[in-house]
C-alpha cells in the first residue's frame, strides 16, 4: 500500500520520481486547454474521495482538477457531512470508503486522524494537510524551485516566521532532498525539535538564527507563511503579530539574499503582514507558479500512490 503521509516517510528515490513526473506532466500540458484530459489517463475509471475537515481553496481545486485531468472522478466530502470520528469512528469510515473509492485524500486537524485513516484503509491515503505537516505543499515548492533554478540539493532555504506545519515538511524535505534550511523567528514559535533532529540525522544542515538579516544572507530561497490561523482568537493574533513583526519579508530583507533568490508563500497571504506587496508582486516572487504547481505535484503523488 503506497500511502503518501509525509515526506520523511517516503523513499528518496520515490520522491525524486514524483518531482520528475510532475515536471513532465506540466510540460506535456503546455498550450493545452486547462480543462482538457491528459493524453495519458491513468485515473480513468477511478474514483477519488477528497475529505475536507478544514476549509481549502488550493488543495480542493488542485486535487479535483488533477483527478479530472487524469480521467478520474472525485467525491468531495466535508467534515460536517461525515462527522468524522464523531458519529462514526475514523477506522470504520476508512473501511467503508475503501469499498467505494480507489484513493483517499484527507485534509484534517489532528495527525492521529490521518494515521488512523491510513491504518485501516485498504486504498492509498494522501495527507492533504494536518496541524503538524503539509507535504503536498512542499512537493509543489520543490517543483517550483527546480523549474526556475535547477536541482535544490545543496541550496540554502530560509524560513522566516512561525515554525508551523509547513516548516515541518520543509525540514522533512531538507533531509530527503539534501538542501540546507535556516529557521528565523521568535523562540516562542520555534518548530518542534524532532523535525530538526531528524533532518540533521539525515545529513541536512539545519540552522536557527534569530537575526533575520543574518539568516537570509546568501539565501537561494526565502519562504514565509501566514502568521495566524483562521482558528486563532483575537488576543492570540495580537500576540503573534507582536512577536513576528521583525520577521516580515520585505524588500529590505530580500536585499540580503542572493540577487536571483526566489520568494515563496503557500497562500493565502495576509498582505503587508508576513510579506509586503512589494515582495509578493516583485521580481523574486514565484507564489502563483507555486500555487499552480500544487496541481502538477499532486497529480504525480496520486499516480505514484496508484502505481501508475
Amino acid at each position: 500500500m503506497k500511502h503518501f503521509l509525509d515526506i520523511n516517510k517516503t523513499a528518496q528515490d520515490d520522491l525524486r520520481a514524483m518531482i520528475d513526473d510532475a515536471h513532465a506532466m506540466k510540460a506535456a500540458r503546455n498550450g493545452r486547454p486547462k480543462g482538457a484530459l491528459d493524453d495519458e489517463q491513468p485515473l480513468k475509471d477511478h474514483m477519488v474521495a477528497l475529505i475536507f475537515e478544514k476549509p481549502s481553496t488550493r488543495t480542493r481545486v488542485s486535487f479535483d482538477v488533477g483527478v479530472r485531468q487524469m480521467g478520474g472522478q472525485t467525491m468531495v466530502l466535508s467534515g460536517s457531512e461525515m462527522q468524522l470520528g464523531h458519529g462514526e469512528t475514523v477506522a470504520d469510515t476508512a473501511r467503508v470508503l475503501s469499498r467505494y473509492v480507489d484513493l483517499i485524500m484527507i485534509r484534517t486537524f489532528e495527525e492521529a486522524t490521518l494515521l488512523e485513516m491510513a491504518e485501516h484503509a485498504t486504498v492509498p491515503v494522501i495527507n492533504g494537510l494536518t496541524d503538524r505537516t503539509h507535504p503536498c505543499q512542499i512537493m509543489a515548492d520543490i517543483v517550483t524551485f527546480e523549474e526556475k533554478c535547477g536541482p535544490i540539493a545543496g541550496k540554502k532555504v530560509v524560513w522566516s516566521g512561525d515554525g508551523n506545519n509547513v516548516f515541518a515538511s520543509f525540514a522533512h524535505a531538507a533531509g530527503q532532498f539534501g538542501f540546507d534550511l535556516t529557521f528565523t523567528g521568535p523562540e516562542t514559535l520555534d518548530p518542534e525539535q524532532v523535525f530538526i533532529d531528524e533532518a540533521r540525522a539525515k545529513g541536512a544542515t539545519i540552522t536557527i538564527e534569530r537575526d533575520p538579516v543574518k539568516a537570509v544572507e546568501g539565501a537561494d530561497l526565502v519562504v514565509t507563511d501566514t502568521w495566524v490561523s483562521m482558528h486563532d482568537a483575537p488576543s492570540a493574533r495580537e500576540r503573534r503579530h507582536n512577536q513576528l513583526r521583525p520577521y516580515q519579508v520585505n524588500d529590505a530583507l530580500m536585499s540580503h539574499a542572493k540577487p536571483d533568490a526566489l520568494f515563496m508563500h503557500c497562500l493565502p497571504a495576509h498582505r503587508n503582514e508576513e510579506a509586503t506587496d512589494g515582495v509578493m508582486d516583485g521580481p523574486h516572487s514565484v507564489v502563483f507558479d507555486e500555487a499552480e504547481n500544487r496541481l502538477h505535484a499532486q497529480k504525480a503523488v496520486m499516480r505514484w500512490c496508484l502505481g501508475k
